[in-house]
This record gives C-alpha cells, sequence and structure tokens, in this order.
C-alpha cells in the first residue's frame, strides 16, 4: 500500500476527529439508537434510520481516518531541508506576473486543504506546477479561468 504524506499539524487534526467520532459521535448516536428502538415499531421509525445512518457514516469515517493514520508518512516541515525548492509542506510566496498581486500558499495533504487558509492540496494543479522549483523561477499554471503565470518569490519550511 503507499504511503499517504501528511504534515504533523494534520496528522494531529485527523488523530484529533479521530477522538471526537469514538469518544462523542459513537456513544450519541448508539444512545440514539436506543431510544428510537424503545419507541417500538422499527419498520415506520424514521428516527431510527436516520441514527442507524448516522452511525453507518460514522464507523465509515472512523475506519477511514484509522486507514489513513497507518499508512501516513508524517512530514514537518521546519525539520526539511530541500535547499530551496518547492516540496511537500513547504509555503511559497508567489507573485502574478500578469497583475503583480502576491499570494502565499502552503503544499499539504488532501485533508488538510483549506484555499481560505492558503492550504492547498499537493494533487492540486497549483501544487503540481510548483513542486521541484526555486525561488526566482517562473510557474504556469492552468487555472479554471486560463493559465495564469506566477514567480516564485520565497519558499520556506515552518
Amino acid at each position: 500500500m503507499a504511503t499517504y504524506p501528511i504534515t504533523k499539524r494534520g496528522s494531529e487534526l485527523l488523530k484529533s476527529e479521530l477522538q471526537k467520532l469514538k469518544t462523542i459521535e459513537r456513544p450519541a448516536v448508539i444512545q440514539a439508537i436506543a431510544e428510537a428502538r424503545a419507541q417500538g415499531d422499527l419498520s415506520e421509525n424514521a428516527d431510527y434510520d436516520a441514527a442507524k445512518e448516522r452511525q453507518g457514516f460514522i464507523e465509515g469515517r472512523i475506519q477511514e481516518i484509522e486507514g489513513k493514520l497507518s499508512v501516513c508518512q508524517i512530514i514537518n516541515p521546519a525539520e526539511l531541508d530541500a535547499e530551496g525548492r518547492v516540496v511537500f509542506g513547504s509555503t511559497v510566496k508567489l507573485e502574478d506576473e500578469d497583475t503583480g498581486s502576491q499570494v502565499t500558499y502552503q503544499i499539504v495533504g488532501e485533508d488538510e486543504a483549506d484555499i481560505k487558509l492558503g492550504l492547498v492540496n499537493i494533487s492540486s494543479p497549483i501544487a503540481r506546477a510548483l513542486i521541484g522549483k526555486s525561488e526566482g523561477d517562473s510557474a504556469e499554471v492552468q487555472a479554471p479561468g486560463g493559465i495564469k503565470h506566477y514567480e516564485v518569490v520565497e519558499v520556506s519550511y515552518v
């Protein structure tokens, strides 16, 4: 099975979600199923059906997180030494060559990605275009609005 890259922060977020699912969500849904069962006829009990469906979602998510954590490769960006190149976990300051505006992104795993926070998925078009680039390099990114040209202004590992 292939390894799954994730930052240390992302790993902690997954562990926190797993803990919440196991200690809060799972017992709550078990209680909801018990209460719905106590109401009698299960064939027409919408509360029971909803609780069972929720239980299936929770158990599936628990299995998914445990599976990812079992094969993940935790990468601490602060410990990277990529000689100024853009790699997984690095933070990159870019300048749009057309408008001159600057943006900063950190390249992270799929579960951590949140563009509003500047966290881009390693498999996104912008991350794929940036991997291996160094300060001063130019990157061409196929964006939904057309091709964008960025200059790598700064690469850091924090």
